[in-house]
């Protein structure tokens, strides 16, 4: 009798410890999850200004640091600016590449030469007045909610 009192004990003891252990783990995994859905909850604002009509839309697009598109919008030109929100971001290295598609073609309209017909811009305000700007000016750094001015150019 004794010796099944003991087993019964140890037993019991083994099925707290793993009621214990389960319940950790599933307070770590919750912590984990909340943590991760936290640091993914970043929100970027760019306010683009400097439109000179408000004919056709604003076509952006939000790229990672490895030239890959993340997000890609397009906004009416309504009253000589555009605001994009882009939600859910992680914390990263972004550059953002936009332009005023007055005539609605979806392409950035250009002239024998290669100069833009069309209104544009880079993230950071870089300028581009004969080529492409080099990446590497364009990138931001986010780390939390953020506001972007941007002023385009024709």
């Amino acid at each position: 009798m004794l010796l099944r009192f003991c087993r019964a004990s140890t037993h019991s003891k083994h099925r707290l410890k793993s009621n214990l252990m389960k319940r950790i783990l599933v307070v770590v995994a919750w912590l984990a999850c909340s943590f991760a859905y936290t640091f993914s909850q970043i929100t970027l604002t760019i306010e683009i200004t400097g439109i000179k009509n408000n004919t056709g839309n604003i076509m952006l697009q939000l790229l990672d640091e490895n030239q890959k598109i993340n997000s890609q919008q397009m906004l009416p030109a309504n009253d000589k600016e555009c605001t994009f929100i882009i939600k859910d971001l992680k914390p990263a290295r972004y550059a953002i590449q936009y332009f005023h598609d007055e005539n609605l073609s979806m392409e950035m309209e250009k002239n024998s030469l290669g100069k833009p017909l069309e209104g544009y811009g880079f993230s950071n305000n870089v300028k581009a007045p004969f080529s492409m700007p080099p990446f590497e000016k364009w990138i931001f750094e986010l780390t939390e909610d953020k506001k972007l001015q941007l002023k385009i150019t024709y």
